[in-house]
């Protein structure tokens, strides 16, 4: 495959959407043609599992229902958007993509998801394909929930099922982030996403520029 696939992972309130629009632009402008993308919602039937994880109450799925979803929304966004797109030389930039899954089905949840499951999982739904580069965005979660909380004000569907899970929970959820950039240094890049927009999107356009040579 001739494209890259850029994944954007973090907690909430990180801005991730901002900076992969900004990242768009820029590549743009390098010639590259661009697909933007996210997880869950990348397929007609993604839309509809989005909404059912992303809203009403916390309660309503476990660690192992939630895992599940995510991998089938997943397989149908590889096989029908992101595996094409690359195949056509784009450039593909996905709001969250499995590190998502696993920093929070497993970390989040505390661990009441084997990590061999969320593997094997990845595997059967995504084989080995992975991420040219995932650039996660770390935030304190207080700041990033308080952001969060505050984007969801102007929103008509109020997303927040996932913030209402509580401190502690998006403690574990960053931990969780910081660990899966430990155990994967060549595809994983953290950065600090408390900063300007602009500042961010400067430091994002110098590691994109510096891994792909533009």
């Amino acid at each position: 495959m001739s494209g890259k696939f850029i994944t954007f992972e973090g907690g909430e309130g990180t801005g991730k959407s901002t900076q992969i629009k900004l990242l768009n632009d820029f590549l743009k402008k390098k010639g590259k043609e661009v697909l933007l993308t996210k997880e869950p919602g990348g397929t007609e039937v993604g839309l509809e599992l989005r909404r059912i994880l992303t809203e009403g109450e916390v309660s309503k799925l476990d660690a192992n229902a939630e895992a599940l979803l995510f991998f089938a929304d997943r397989r149908l966004h590889m096989v029908q958007k992101v595996w094409p797109a690359l195949e056509k030389n784009v450039w593909v930039l996905s709001d969250r993509f499995a590190d998502s899954t696993m920093a929070y089905q497993y970390y989040a949840y505390d661990k009441r998801l084997a990590k061999e499951d969320i593997q094997a999982l990845y595997q059967f739904a995504v084989g080995d394909f992975k991420p040219d580069l995932t650039i996660i965005l770390d935030i304190d979660p207080k700041i990033g929930l308080a952001r969060s909380f505050k984007k969801a004000e102007g929103m008509i569907n109020k997303e927040t099922r996932i913030e209402k899970q509580g401190l502690a929970w998006h403690e574990r959820l960053r931990h969780g982030f910081l660990k899966i950039a430990e155990d994967n240094p060549d595809r994983c890049v953290v950065l600090d996403a408390n900063k300007s927009i602009d500042d961010l999107h400067n430091d994002i356009v110098g590691l994109v520029s510096q891994r792909f040579g533009l």
